[in-house]
This record gives C-alpha cells, sequence and structure tokens, in this order.
C-alpha cells in the first residue's frame, strides 16, 4: 500500500484524484485523444486498479475532467471582472481574460475536452458553463445602463469568439486584444 503524502486521507485523496485529473488533462492537450485510464495511471504514478478508486471507467474520468476544465475557465473570468474599476472595465476585463485563456491553451483543452467526452454530458457542461460565464457579463452590461444587456452581451460574446479564433490561428494575443479594445471601449464607455 503506498504511503499516504498528506496529513489526512481525505487531504491524500484529494490530492492524488487532483494528481489524475491533471494527468489526464496533459494527456489530452499532448495528443487530443481521449485519456486511458492505465495512461493517466502511469502518468500519475499509480497502479492502473488504484486509479478505480477515483473514476469507474474512462467515460466517468471524461465527466470529472469537464467538471474540472469549466468552472475554473468561469472562476477566472469571474475573477478579472471583480478587479476591474466599474462596469464599462469589467465589460473589457471580460473580453481580455477570455483572450488570456486562449492564448494560454485553455480553449483548446476545452474544445479537445469536448470533441473526446460523450456529447449529452458535454453539450449539458458547456451550455451551463457558457450560460454561468455570461452571466457576470449580463449583469456588467444592466450596471451601464443597457436594455437589452443579454442580448448584447451575446454580441460582445460574439467578440471574444472572433479574437479567440484569430488567437488559436496565429495571432498575436495582444494584436487581437487591442483591436477588440479598440471596437469596445467606446461602447463601454457612453453606454446607457
Amino acid at each position: 500500500m503506498p504511503r499516504i503524502q498528506a496529513a489526512t486521507l481525505a487531504e491524500h485523496r484529494a490530492a492524488q484524484h487532483r494528481a489524475l485529473l491533471d494527468a489526464a488533462r496533459a494527456i489530452l492537450a499532448e495528443t487530443g485523444r481521449p485519456p486511458t485510464l492505465s495512461g493517466v495511471a502511469a502518468r500519475g504514478g499509480l497502479a492502473r486498479p488504484s486509479v478505480y478508486q477515483y473514476f469507474r471507467s474512462a467515460e466517468d474520468l471524461l465527466v470529472a475532467m469537464v467538471e474540472d476544465v469549466f468552472p475554473r475557465w468561469s472562476e477566472r473570468v469571474a475573477k478579472a471582472m471583480d478587479a476591474a474599476a466599474g462596469p464599462g472595465e469589467r465589460v473589457l476585463a471580460y473580453v481580455r481574460a477570455n483572450f488570456e485563456l486562449v492564448a494560454e491553451g485553455e480553449h483548446a483543452l476545452a474544445t479537445a475536452l469536448a470533441e473526446v467526452a460523450p456529447s449529452d454530458t458535454v453539450a449539458e457542461k458547456t451550455r451551463a458553463m457558457h450560460g454561468q460565464l455570461l452571466e457576470p457579463l449580463v449583469e456588467a452590461l444592466r450596471d451601464l445602463g443597457v436594455d437589452d444587456a443579454s442580448s448584447t452581451a451575446e454580441m460582445v460574446n460574439a467578440v471574444v469568439h472572433a479574437g479567440s479564433r484569430m488567437i488559436e490561428s496565429g495571432a498575436g494575443p495582444e494584436n487581437v486584444w487591442e483591436c477588440a479594445r479598440a471596437l469596445l471601449e467606446p461602447f463601454a464607455r457612453d453606454a446607457g
């Protein structure tokens, strides 16, 4: 039996779970293919049977990855928006934080995960994530006095999607951000 490397069994199990998710994430990022339980075990430093203490199946592992990746994205965007000075700055922070995540490869990982994970699960989780991600943007737009904040949030998100495609196609993230800022800053300043 392996030695526990934490103060409590619960902390040890949480650390092992995190290590296995990180191993699966690395495998997916490197290969673009679903990680196998044996590959995750080897990468995470566990025997394959030990992985079953954390994930019942390869599908269970993929669901856990979805539940790990998408909320972290939303949390990072929300944190950037919370640090912004006012509603207009929060809108711009939303765009910039999304571009930063794309530039760091998070969007490619989320896209690869969406392609390999069970479709119903991923579709449901993706819809929930996008809804959660848009909530602070809609709130910032309401605070700006925008009448139809939900539709406007979708339009701002269209800029994020276009910029994301540009970054993933090789455009410099700072150049993309400057273009988006030039487009959105007058709106964020004068809205309402």
